[in-house]
């Protein structure tokens, strides 16, 4: 059900000035940008639209977000400090969401050089336009990553993140310090939110339930890591864009005006059961091939969200159940998958 629109209050008494959201073409990006589109609030996008995954889709996302007269979009790569020095002088942006970044566990193990290009050259050049430029606050993606082999859970703000078992991880550890610099020496206000696992409509194809899907409407076998022992604190887009746009309208106080939260679902969910819900509305069976734990990754996520929704009324509502139908209704439709005939088993191999 599609969430009531409400006035936002994210430039202070300035509606008509613009919020840049960088990675705008990417999958929390664009439902961030199409939300705020949609509540009359104008959006520059910004993205390089590289090709870390199919970028057709990522076109797909954007020719949405062109349908909206307040939608201008800038292609450039955060790396590029003149074209990002040239974005700041040119829209002058008082809200920042910064989401952009070379995402990926798995994949900075294969890839290092982009992720210190992207993840820490490209942050800085986002902290040195919000100083220059007056942002009156940054909002930007950290991740449930910077926790590494964390056992105590539900995870915590307040726990020690100083062990990351992945480069990504690393680099945004590192983006909160580097934005706790900036904080403190130029008071910019800042808050970074560690999502946990975000799921929905125009996913990315590189993470698990794009995956399942992919394979299972093939008739492929999926790859079950950790012999199906996994966790996650599946979280649905709606969810997240909805605390992200409550976290923004709140720059932080107090000195440095610097914070961090957990944005995702408190209880965990297990990844067998994950998949069994996308089997249901796929009307598949999956050929499961159960394999140990890849390296960089965590047997399991909860987040403890008690400041977020102290602060900012966060609640998720979408159980998996209907964020997942909702996925695979999108995906049956952008893909023209035509309906199964019910039935069949699953089998399961490799355990």
């Amino acid at each position: 059900m599609p969430r009531p629109r409400t006035k936002r209050l994210l430039l202070r008494g300035e509606p008509n000035m613009s919020i840049l959201i960088t990675g705008a073409a990417g999958f929390i990006g664009f439902h961030t940008a199409a939300r705020l589109l949609s509540e009359g609030q104008p959006v520059v996008g910004l993205d390089n639209l590289n090709d870390y995954y199919d970028v057709a889709l990522k076109e797909g996302r954007l020719a949405l977000l062109a349908r909206h007269p307040g939608f201008s979009f800038v292609r450039a790569d955060l790396a590029d400090r003149r074209a990002m020095e040239e974005v700041f002088r040119r829209y002058s942006p008082k809200t920042v969401i910064h989401l952009a970044a070379q995402a990926g566990v798995r994949y900075s193990c294969e890839n290092p050089h982009v992720y210190v290009e992207s993840n820490l050259t490209g942050f800085l050049h986002i902290l040195e336009g919000c100083r220059h430029s007056s942002v009156a606050h940054l909002v930007y993606a950290s991740s449930s990553s910077v926790y590494g082999s964390n056992s105590k859970l539900p995870f915590s703000v307040a726990d020690n993140v100083d062990h990351p078992i992945s480069l990504y991880a690393a680099t945004k550890k590192a983006n909160e310090l580097m934005a706790h610099v900036y904080s403190h020496l130029y008071s910019i206000p800042s808050t970074g939110l560690r999502f946990f696992t975000v799921y929905g409509p125009w996913g990315r194809p590189d993470m698990a339930l794009f995956q399942f899907a992919s394979a299972i409407v093939k008739g492929e076998p999926i790859k079950v890591f950790n012999h199906g022992r996994m966790k996650r604190a599946f979280t649905y887009v709606d969810d997240v864009v909805d605390g992200l746009l409550r976290v923004a309208e709140r720059p932080p106080a107090g000195s440095p005006p610097y914070k961090v939260y957990n944005i995702g679902n408190q209880e965990a969910v297990d990844l067998l059961r994950f998949i069994e819900v996308l089997e249901e509305c796929l009307g598949r069976k999956a050929n499961k091939i159960f394999l140990p734990i890849q390296p960089g990754d965590v047997p399991e996520t909860s987040a403890d969200v008690e400041d977020l929704v102290r602060d900012t009324g966060f609640a998720p509502t979408v159980p998996v159940e209907v964020g997942v139908a909702r996925f695979a209704e999108w995906y049956r439709s952008y893909y023209q998958v035509p309906a199964p005939e019910s039935g069949g088993q699953a089998v399961k191999t490799g355990a």
